[in-house]
């Protein structure tokens, strides 16, 4: 595929949302906001307590409600004024679209939207509104986030591989590359292609990829004034 020079694609993760006050899942303890991953980010935990899920969802929106877009979040908006930015993320939270970038792939899912446990295409945007036992569809499904958890196949992840597949500039920011498949995208960065990672710490940059150590809220304005400059 012909590198399309003008392109940048950034995928981002949890460290970009980290800045802006709002707490990463932490895998190395299971735990994620004192709950089990598996209680509240899988199928299975939903089919057995609708309503402790519907809970944690519904406090997780109103924190993002809350936070605030960042530097980092920021820096990426001003980009679309000199190219064209796609920004594939694997944060449920809205702070990229409230940041200023106008083209969004959300492979994880968005947590102000709403889906039926009866259809995984129908989508509700609910804002930031809660989601209760008893609000269904129109068939009488129950609502539930619109959030790919465990076991479930993640969004758009064929149209992230084309975006990456042609950029002339790849930023990964946030993301410690350890969820699959979408880690997997940065192998297929063009090989001509500018390519930089941003991470608090990573022991194990992919190839070819220049690494800039600290927060994206620091670290990624530097790298956009510099790219706007090139």
């Amino acid at each position: 595929m012909a590198m399309n020079p003008n392109k940048i694609v950034v995928l981002s993760g949890a460290g970009v949302s980290a800045d802006s006050g709002i707490n990463t899942f932490r895998a190395a303890d299971g735990l994620w906001e004192s709950h089990r991953v598996e209680d509240v980010a899988s199928p299975e935990g939903f089919a057995a307590n609708h309503e402790l899920v519907l809970r944690f969802y519904n406090e997780r929106r109103r924190q993002i409600q809350q936070a605030k877009p960042n530097a980092a979040h920021m820096a990426i908006a001003s980009l679309e004024s000199h190219f064209e930015v796609v920004v594939i993320t694997q944060n449920i939270d809205d702070l990229h679209e409230r940041g200023g970038s106008s083209n969004v792939l959300h492979v994880h899912g968005e947590i102000t939207k709403a889906r039926s446990v009866y259809d995984d295409v129908t989508v509700f945007n609910i804002g930031y509104e809660d989601i209760n036992l008893g609000d269904t569809c129109e068939l009488g499904g129950q609502l539930r986030p619109h959030i790919v958890w465990f076991g479930e196949a993640v969004e758009h992840i064929d149209t992230a591989l084309d975006h990456i597949s042609d950029a002339g500039k790849v930023l990964v920011v946030g993301t410690s590359l350890n969820v699959f498949p979408v880690a997997g995208l940065v192998r297929y960065a063009h090989p001509n292609a500018e390519k930089v990672i941003n991470a608090l710490d990573l022991e194990a940059p992919p190839a070819n990829y220049e690494y800039l150590q600290g927060k994206a809220a620091k670290v990624v304005p530097s790298l956009v004034q510099r790219w706007i400059a090139q």
